[in-house]
């Protein structure tokens, strides 16, 4: 017998002892499907890709770890108590025992998940991270019916709407809103909050119908979840804030559906509240002794400093605010002074949502409104179709896009394409990097030339290269710079040009050493004519500078060339597209 023999089946090794199967791993945690799956997702456990699937590639492979880890969860427990529960339940409906079946129900075994949070988010910035999936969950349930078939409740819907209305009425309060686009899946939002970008998505305002080729069960184990960890995230947000969480709401508001605007009201009156200065007692003595300590401990770390740099603590503390706050303060004053009126048709909850996240004041049609329409204050009407009504010329009427455009373009844009009954300019996304993707829209253009008059910036006109800008003669013409500077930037000009020339003459020279050394020198070789020796005996410099070209590509592994000539067919077929756009374009423009 071999020294290192080993029984088959005694002990496993690489891959076979790592991975287990999703039926391997029921039967080690003795529970059905459904079950495992509500554990995975609670747990943020998720298949693995094993190198070498040992059971086939029709099966589903699990860390051996993480099953292990979920062996020893206490939700597990949990769960089989709340199983065993409901088979007494059944048991006495079973007998027709009503009372004892009621009175079973009324003492059902619950659980929390407030520990998974915890658990998997040991840090804010983690959860922050995490919270793209749970927003856009959380605001498709907020919109959805109650439907018994799929086991939604009528309370789970409220309370997804109030979470989604807590977690907007913070984003507008802060002013922490960076991009909205409108398309047909819905609305997106991209806010920023301690240097974390969230993006989520929420749906129109439409009736949304259930479909069947969708888990409800599935989602709903997320719902779960979900709407935990953003009731944390609120709780913490709120705290920042000085308020107290969960907030209470004016009744009358949320009869009429103002949840947002009510919330935003108690926010402002919560912060208000803090700054008042409190009555002389022997707590408020105590805190004014408290923060003449942190004052004093502050002027000793003040001494401390070299006395090079007085004040260089507060400096630093003060700079580092203006760095995190400026894009804030530019977000908080886009709509500033400006009283907006919302009519029946557009889209309210959204509008309420991102006006006042950038300063404005806003009101609607119907009850419980700030303001009503016919007050002379409003600067903008927003209308999505002609009215019939009493047309006020001391204010404009734009359609909703207006809104979002100027939020992504950050100033205030021209009204004249958006007015009533016009056929507005195209929505663009801020999620798309034109310059990229090798296309820029007409209207893209537009807006730059706009945002770059509103910044006093220099930039070519239309027709006009970037190359123009490059040249001194123009900005005198253009009156941009003075004669000195001119005459200055012409001479630092010509001498770069030389210089350029002289380096493209080096670099012939050079390729034509090395084109001259390869060539051996043959005496005994025979005649041959002038012009067939020359041809044949000196290479062409477009086939040398090609293998040139190609060599690193020779030295690549066969993984990454095919790696890089996946990358080069990707960037072929982006500049195919763009060429396809820019001839779709011209040809509309000949039609026209």
């Amino acid at each position: 017998m071999p020294k290192h023999y080993r029984p088959a089946g005694k002990k496993k090794e690489g891959n076979a002892a790592r991975y287990m199967t999703r039926s391997q791993a029921l039967k080690s945690l003795q529970v059905n499907l459904n079950l495992f799956r509500r554990l995975c997702i609670v747990k943020g456990i998720f298949p693995r890709e094993p190198k070498k699937k040992v059971k086939g590639n029709h099966h589903t492979y699990y860390h051996v770890k993480d099953i292990s880890f979920l062996q020893h969860e206490p939700l597990l427990e949990k769960f089989r108590e709340i199983k065993t529960y409901q088979k007494k339940v059944q048991k006495a409906k079973a007998k027709k025992n009503e009372e004892l079946a009621r009175l079973l129900l009324t003492r059902q075994p619950t659980y929390k998940l407030d520990r998974l949070i915890r658990e998997r988010y040991p840090t804010f910035i983690d959860a922050l991270r995490d919270l793209d999936d749970c927003l856009t969950m959380v605001h498709l349930f907020a919109v959805l019916p109650a439907s018994d078939r799929e086991n939604l409740e009528v309370k789970r819907v409220h309370n997804c709407r109030r979470l989604s209305h807590e977690w907007q009425a913070y984003i507008s309060r802060t002013h922490a809103l960076r991009k909205v686009f409108v398309s047909v899946k819905g609305i997106y939002y991209q806010a920023e909050l301690e240097g974390q970008k969230i993006t989520w998505l929420t749906p129109h305002a439409i009736q949304q119908v259930f479909t069947n080729d969708v888990d409800f069960g599935v989602l709903l184990t997320f719902l779960e979840f979900y709407e935990t960890l953003l009731a944390f995230t609120n709780f913490k947000l709120y705290h920042s804030l000085n308020v107290k969480y969960p907030p209470i709401l004016d009744s009358r508001l949320e009869a009429l559906a103002a949840d947002l605007y009510a919330l935003s009201r108690y926010i402002d009156a919560s912060s208000r509240g803090m700054t008042v200065e409190p009555k002389v007692d022997a707590s408020s003595s105590s805190q004014s002794n408290d923060r003449a300590e942190s004052e004093l401990r502050l002027a000793q770390l003040q001494h401390q400093l070299p006395s090079s740099e007085p004040g260089a603590l507060m400096h630093l503390v003060a700079d580092k605010e203006v760095e995190e706050h400026e894009e804030t303060r530019a977000c908080k004053s886009l709509f500033k002074d400006l009283k907006f009126f919302l009519s029946r048709e557009v889209p309210r909850e959204s509008l309420l949502f991102v006006l006042p996240a950038f300063g404005g004041t806003v009101s609607w049609e119907g009850e419980g409104a700030p303001f009503k329409e016919d007050d002379e204050s409003i600067t903008h009407h927003i209308i999505d179709k002609p009215s019939a009504g009493h047309m006020y010329l001391s204010r404009e009427y734009v359609q909703p896009q207006w809104i979002y455009d100027c939020v992504n373009a950050r100033i205030i844009l021209p009204t004249e394409k958006y007015l009533v009954g016009r056929i507005p300019p195209p929505h663009l996304s801020p999620f798309v990097d034109n310059e990229a993707e090798g296309y820029v829209p007409d209207y893209a253009e537009t807006i730059k030339r706009l945002q770059a008059a509103a910044r006093n910036d220099v930039l070519p006109f239309p027709g006009v290269g970037k190359e123009d800008l490059e040249d001194p003669q123009n900005l005198l013409y253009a009156g941009v710079m003075s004669r000195t500077e001119e005459a200055k930037a012409a001479e630092n000009k010509k001498t770069m040009a030389e210089r350029e020339k002289q380096y493209h003459e080096e670099l012939k020279k050079e390729l034509k050493k090395e084109v001259t050394g390869s060539v051996v020198d043959d005496v005994a070789a025979p005649v041959v004519e002038e012009g067939e020796g020359e041809e044949s005996s000196v290479p062409d410099a477009a086939q040398i500078a090609q293998d040139t070209a190609d060599m690193p590509t020779l030295m690549m592994s066969r993984k990454k060339r095919k790696l890089y000539d996946a990358m080069k067919i990707g960037q072929k077929k982006k500049s195919e597209s763009v060429e396809r756009i820019k001839q779709r374009k011209k040809n509309l423009k000949a039609d026209q």
